[in-house]
């Protein structure tokens, strides 16, 4: 361990689920030498970064499948876990078995779906809820970090966007007149007021 390291502490850790995934992400960037250990109901992570060491205990709120679980480096930065729950149904209330608010965990929203929109997309035209994992890890930028599975790479343009033909055309609003954009009266000076003030 250096010795400009400081005292371990509690990365921050952001997290979502579905019916039968639960999304981990580790919001500490460039960790050196992680040490991960994932079980049937607990994860540890160690690492660290900046000068600092970091530790994670986490006891599930259910048991999960550690052997369909996957985890590495997210887009060259984050670590991020899909851990596999064990028995597919209901969310959990929680992450944790214990059920005190901790400052460390916070919600990600930007993966977070309700129960009743996941249920819509299952039945929706391509069905079946996607457990593919690799597919997954590579359409959120790749995982540098883990074995066999390179990064996603330049995506390159987005081409035409379809249905941007219906848009108007923004430079002939200079043209048109807007009735918002006619002339406001000007204000009369409140003489009442004034005349009462001066006599006092």
């Amino acid at each position: 361990m250096p010795e400009n390291v400081t005292n371990v502490h509690v990365p921050q850790v952001l997290w979502a689920q579905r019916d039968d995934i639960v999304y981990l992400t580790v919001a500490v960037e460039d960790v050196e030498k992680p040490e991960v250990k994932l079980e049937e109901n607990t994860l540890l992570f160690k690492g660290t970064a900046n000068n600092q060491n970091y530790e994670l205990n986490v006891e599930f709120f259910q048991p999960i499948n550690k052997e369909e679980s996957k985890w590495g480096v997210y887009a060259q930065k984050h670590w991020m876990f899909i851990i596999k729950k064990k028995e597919k149904g209901p969310y959990w209330p929680r992450l944790l078995k214990e059920s005190k608010r901790v400052h460390w965990l916070k919600a990600d929203w930007n993966k977070w779906k309700d129960e009743d929109d996941e249920e819509e997309e299952e039945n929706g035209p391509q069905g079946g809820g996607g457990g593919d994992f690799d597919s997954m890890f590579r359409q959120m930028g790749g995982l540098g970090g883990m074995g066999g599975m390179g990064g996603m790479g330049g995506m390159g343009g987005m081409g035409g966007m379809g249905g941007m033909d219906d848009l108007p055309d923004l430079n002939d609003m200079d043209e048109k007149e807007d009735s918002d954009d006619e002339k406001l009266p000007d204000l009369e000076e409140n003489t009442e007021n004034k005349t009462e003030t001066e006599s006092s």
